[in-house]
């Protein structure tokens, strides 16, 4: 097999394409021929050293994939070789094989492609815990979607339009506002036409009526996160899923008791390991949605795996809109 190996984390340009050993799965685990792997924000913070999981070195980056199972280890019971599967394990998947623990293997129904499948469980699951778990979203309520056009943001959206809620979509471009009009959002917000923090603030208010947001979705953090949630609704839920724009906000706690809002707090990767049963049920949901065409991954483009470090560029660029695969 052949795998972009991480030899020294100190960033991007330090992985090399390499051959090496196709392994055989152990106990409780599969060798999976992956035929897609998308990338996300922690798949650049790994190679960095700067992610909250550091890998024993070398390892092989790519958090998530998609492909077929060649071989299956002792004891694994539900899965076979031949079957196609997507897998969210935190690294193996920018190679051509990798071994993935059978328990976090999500068996594909017919018709689900191997491109969507691995670009589906990060987004699509952080959204729905997020949204529907930690902010028991209700129909008829509005949903502020930041970083909109983003992998996670576009999953939100689509998410939010299901649960019967109004959807306003925070971008950076007016091509990336028009993403998201195509995919479901109510109204958008160019926020670079906006200047923070009043005029973003501003923009929010007037895009509900001056009621302000029942939920506000944020992978984004920084500059944004304060005047975001000085715009939101009474008994609003702040949903805190991440921080792509680097600084990590301090919010102002009276904010809070003043609109009776609440600060929510979205680490799926930790509900999934602490309550395996409602995680599993909610991924049975999830593939039903896309079975049924209420979701679908936005895919930038899918490149060869040979062009792994383009695409990190392209990520690092900020011009992406949905998600960046690699395929074998």
């Amino acid at each position: 097999m052949h795998a972009w190996l991480c030899e020294n984390p100190v960033g991007v340009d330090a992985l090399t394409w390499k051959e090496i050993p196709t392994p055989q799965p152990g106990p409780g685990q599969v060798l999976v021929e992956i035929k897609a792997a998308s990338l996300n924000f922690p798949d650049l913070l790994i190679v960095q050293n700067k992610y909250q999981i550091k890998p024993p070195l070398p390892f092989v980056p790519g958090s998530e994939y998609a492909g077929v199972i060649q071989a299956v280890g002792e004891g694994v019971e539900g899965l076979k070789v031949g079957q196609n599967i997507a897998c969210l394990s935190g690294t193996g998947g920018f190679g051509t094989h990798t071994l993935a623990p059978a328990a976090l293997c999500m068996p594909l129904p017919d018709g689900f492609n191997h491109v969507d499948a691995a670009a589906f469980i990060m987004i699509y699951a952080t959204s729905w815990h997020a949204l529907i778990d930690r902010a028991q979203l209700k129909a008829g309520e509005t949903v502020l979607v930041l970083g909109a056009a983003g992998g996670v943001g576009t999953s939100a959206i689509q998410i939010a339009k299901a649960a019967g809620a109004k959807v306003i979509a925070a971008a950076s471009t007016d091509e990336k506002c028009a993403l998201c009009k195509s995919i479901g959002a109510d109204e958008t917000i160019n926020y670079t036409a906006h200047a923070l923090p009043n005029d973003f603030r501003e923009a929010v208010k007037q895009a509900t009526g001056g009621k302000g947001p029942d939920v506000i979705y944020d992978p984004v953090g920084g500059d944004f996160a304060e005047p975001a949630f000085r715009a939101i609704g009474w008994r609003g839920r702040y949903l805190v899923v991440g921080f792509a724009s680097g600084p990590i906000p301090s919010l102002p706690l009276n904010l809070a008791l003043l609109k009776g809002a609440s600060i929510v707090g979205v680490f799926w990767g930790d509900f999934a390991r602490r309550e395996p049963k409602a995680n599993a049920q909610m991924m049975q949901q999830l593939a039903q949605w896309y079975g049924q065409g209420k979701v679908k991954p936005v895919i930038d483009r899918a490149l060869p795996m040979a062009q792994l470090k383009e695409a990190y560029a392209l990520m690092g660029s900020r011009s992406v809109k949905g998600k960046l695969v690699m395929t074998n």
